[in-house]
């Protein structure tokens, strides 16, 4: 999988995870250990994609 494509999947995750996290909040019934492990798994995600861009990024410069 090329760098392009892996950040393309990862960023279709967190946009997923993002209106996931948003229908559960406005459900009064969720859990907030379901709430949490959302937040959790959509900044793993957002931590994932600032390493692989800046990763690319510094690929590119040298």
């Amino acid at each position: 999988m090329s760098v392009q494509s892996h950040l393309a999947e990862l960023e279709r995750r967190h946009r997923a995870i993002e209106l996931e996290l948003q229908a559960a909040t406005s459900q009064p019934a969720t859990p907030d250990l379901k709430l949490a492990e959302l937040k959790r798994k959509k900044l793993l995600l957002k931590d994932q994609i600032a390493r692989l861009r800046q990763t690319s990024a510094s690929a590119s410069i040298h």
